[in-house]
């Protein structure tokens, strides 16, 4: 086996290491190279929010169905990500994030989703850490969840309670050009 193919294997392996030590955070990789993700290039602000605090230590987001946050969430959504995915994340330039195709394995959890937002991705998704708080991530992710049209019981990232109630989005079907 190349060294290539083993690096981002031993980089993972690595943040493994590093999260169990003070500050216990959970790994977070580069979708496309597999390195670790630097954190340190996040904007200062909305870094210790306790969704960010909370989020780092665990993978959960709690702003996922959260009615106080949701609005806020919709609004970065729409500011920072719609031009590409789509103002109901049905998919643009960029791909859909409504339903249960996910281009890389792992955005079915928060913290894939996290890593694609703030790492980037290949295409046209850059890295959005000079754009967007890590607040602000997870606030645009709770949206891109909220607005989902699959089947509740495959909403990984949703608590059991959660699906319970879950309703998913309605379907928008496009407007017909003139």
């Amino acid at each position: 086996m190349s060294f290539r193919r083993v690096k981002p294997l031993l980089l993972c392996l690595a943040g493994l290491a590093l999260a169990g030590t003070a500050g216990a955070q959970i790994p977070l990789f580069n979708v496309v190279t597999g390195e670790p993700l630097d954190l340190s290039y996040a904007l200062e602000e909305g870094r210790d929010t306790e969704a960010v605090k909370t989020f780092l230590e665990t993978g959960v987001n709690i702003y996922n169905e959260n009615p106080e946050t949701l609005k806020k969430g919709e609004e970065v959504f729409l500011t920072a990500c719609s031009g590409c995915h789509g103002h109901h994340a049905e998919g643009k330039i960029g791909p859909g994030l409504n339903d249960d195709y996910w281009t890389y394995p792992g955005n079915d959890t928060d913290a894939g989703l996290f890593r694609t937002v703030f790492g980037g991705a290949q295409g046209q998704m850059g890295p959005q850490y000079g754009h967007l708080t890590l607040d602000d991530m997870l606030l645009s992710m709770s949206w891109v969840r909220h607005i989902y049209t699959g089947d509740p019981a495959t909403a990984t990232w949703l608590t059991p309670e959660q699906q319970a109630t879950f309703k998913p989005y309605p379907k928008t079907t496009p407007e017909p050009e003139e």
